[in-house]
């Protein structure tokens, strides 16, 4: 009677606990004297439809992929579904998520008109998908302050604390969830 009641009472915790992630089972933190990672989470990206983009936008996907652990961007293969699309258009640059990994990514002409450099458009809009916000007005440091730190800057890298956002995104947390805030057009 004792392990009826036991194991009852263990899989009603169970239930209530995957009702509170939404029915995603989430891994526990290794502890500290496991030194194993966790395995990145690979997402694929669409570039074919990003036109003479399309080089700006695998140096801005290899970035992310040289800054942080617990993703990786990989062009999609042949006949696959991926999990972000880049397409080019003549509008302002912009990045649609859906889910924290998923979405359209925008490479508009326009910016790239005014002067803006395409591989930080490229990273910056990928940003966005890994779950980043804009930060307006901000210095060149910082990849997310976009437009605002003028055309003469070329970094396309994510600084420290862009990279630590990225890394809480997807290190342990439940992918494939939504983004914090609701998924909204995000013009730069």
């Amino acid at each position: 009677m004792y392990v009826r009641t036991l194991t009852g009472g263990l899989a009603a915790a169970l239930v209530v606990s995957l009702s509170l992630t939404g029915g995603q089972a989430v891994a526990a933190a290794p502890d500290a004297k496991d030194a194993t990672p966790l395995a990145a989470r690979v997402f694929t990206y669409d570039a074919s439809g990003s036109a003479e983009f399309k080089s700006a936008v695998d140096r801005g996907a290899a970035i992310w992929n040289e800054s942080v652990d617990a993703v990786e961007l990989r062009p999609v293969a042949a006949g696959q579904r991926a999990n972000i699309r880049v397409l080019a258009d003549d509008g302002w640059p912009r990045a649609l998520p859906t889910t924290l990994g998923n979405g359209t990514v925008y490479i508009g002409r326009q910016a790239v008109n005014e002067g803006h450099n395409t591989i930080r458009i490229s990273s910056h809009e990928l940003g966005h998908i890994l779950g980043l916000p804009d930060r307006k007005p901000g210095p060149c440091s910082s990849l997310m302050s976009g437009s605002s730190a003028g055309t003469t800057c070329t970094n396309p890298y994510p600084n420290a604390t862009e990279k630590a956002e990225v890394e809480g995104n997807f290190g342990g947390a439940l992918v494939g969830r939504a983004p914090a805030a609701p998924a909204t057009v995000i013009v730069d």
